[in-house]
């Protein structure tokens, strides 16, 4: 069974304000005490944060679905309600979020304890304190809370590792990671061993570390989504270093080459950018018979290729009795010494650095919009009206006639008459029905 989770989808919903308060002052020596409606609180909102003890995405497998609590009510002698606790998600380091609805990224977790607002709760309705005025004094209106955001999200995990091990299937990747760090990944003698992508951790004796994976193999048409093309390719995008690996026992002398090629075609299918990466090539399985003479045609054909903008560094090992490997490891350290850190997103113009709560850009969106069902009665809605909907008290006179005369200043009711809307006309907004009177 694959334990690895590297793409979930999941549903988060913030919480709703607590509603305001109608109210007013009871209290023996204070005549006309006035509205003393408290304000609601706020609704609790969804937040991502990294956690770095998490290295998959397993644990969304069967939990998928995030609701914060709503904000508490507001309550008399003006005591605001109680607002709710955020709802906390720990998700791994490394873990891009997706708005599935409009496709942009918003948010790339890497840094330790990094948060992410993925859904805002809603603000806590205003209780009837605020609605007085000098024409009149004791307002029965209030304010329901503001509904909180709902949004549906992919998360998608890229391995944060310093050095990532490419190359076809059974070159020899799982073998030097088990070698040179503590993982155990699993070790066969046929292809697609690596079907999840490996981390561990390389220490040298002169005291520098870093992070190396093991990355599933690439076929021809893996930068197109063939085989584990896409997997791979994911998680190699935040990589300083490459070390390509490449076999030289093959019976055919020119293999070494034509896979050579291959791969860095696929890298630089998926993303250009991938070839500018520092890259060792790394001559594998050294101890068996044809090695040597393959790998002497493998550097002859790199002399003849005219493609090439200059000539790839070349070290040979052999994993399984060490050789070369130490030597490896150090030109590796060295060469990440001198590669500054990568900008693993730069290239997705996308990606913005906070989330933003409304959608980019929504100033050609209508406020309101009108239809009309089968049965003749007229249909409101819109995001900004259903929001006034959703916050206006309907169980008081005062808040209905405060929600009419906001529709009329919206325009509303001019929309319906040039629609042809008739007097006593039915009009419906979500399950709420009323008569449209001229």
């Amino acid at each position: 069974m694959n334990m690895f989770v590297d793409q979930i989808k999941i549903e988060v919903h913030a919480g709703k304000g607590g509603d305001g308060m109608v109210a007013f002052r009871r209290e023996k020596y204070v005549p006309n005490g006035g509205p003393a409606g408290g304000d609601g609180g706020r609704g609790g909102s969804i937040i991502l944060k990294v956690d770095e003890g998490l290295r998959t995405l397993m644990d969304f497998r069967y939990h998928r679905i995030f609701k914060a609590k709503n904000g508490g009510n507001g309550m008399s002698k003006q005591m605001t309600g109680p607002s709710a606790e955020d709802t906390i998600i720990a998700v791994p380091q490394g873990t891009t979020v997706r708005d599935l609805d409009t496709g942009e990224i918003i948010g790339d977790l890497v840094e330790k304890d990094q948060e992410l607002v993925v859904a805002k709760g809603g603000r806590g309705g205003r209780g009837n304190i605020h609605f007085a005025s000098a024409k009149n004094p004791a307002p029965e209106i209030a304010e329901n809370g503001e509904p909180g955001e709902d949004h549906y999200l992919e998360l998608e995990l890229k391995m944060l590792a310093d050095v990532g091990l490419i190359g076809f299937p059974s070159v020899g990747k799982s073998t030097l990671l088990s070698v040179v760090t503590g993982a155990k990944p699993k070790i066969a003698a046929y292809e697609f061993t690596t079907l999840t992508p490996n981390l561990g951790m390389v220490m040298l004796p002169d005291g520098r570390d870093f992070a190396m994976a093991d990355m599933p193999g690439l076929i021809e048409g893996a930068s197109k989504g063939i085989g584990l093309g896409l997997k791979f390719l994911r998680h190699i995008e935040r990589t300083r270093v490459l070390l390509h690996l490449v076999d030289m026992s093959s019976e055919d002398p020119h293999q070494a080459i034509e896979r050579y090629r291959q791969i860095n075609k696929e890298l630089a299918n998926y993303d250009p950018e991938l070839l500018k990466r520092p890259q060792i090539v790394v001559a594998t399985k050294m101890d068996l018979p044809n090695s040597a003479d393959n790998l002497a045609a493998f550097k002859a054909d790199l002399v003849a290729d005219k493609t090439l903008e200059k000539q790839p560094e070349i070290f040979p090992i052999s994993a399984v009795t060490h050789q070369g490997v130490q030597q490896l490891m150090q030109l590796t350290a060295d060469l990440l010494d001198k590669t500054p850190a990568f900008d693993s997103e730069s290239h997705d113009k996308e990606l913005v650095a906070e989330y933003r709560a409304a959608a980019p850009d929504k100033k050609d969106e209508a406020d309101f919009t009108i239809t009309k069902d089968e049965d003749g009665t007229w249909v409101l809605g819109g995001e900004k009206l259903i929001r006034l909907f959703k916050m206006t008290d309907l169980t008081h006179e005062e808040s209905q006639l405060r929600f009419a005369r906001q529709l009329r200043h919206m325009g509303v009711d001019d929309a319906l008459r040039a629609k042809g809307v008739q007097d006593c006309d039915l009009v419906r907004i979500e399950k709420f029905v009323f008569e449209f009177i001229q």
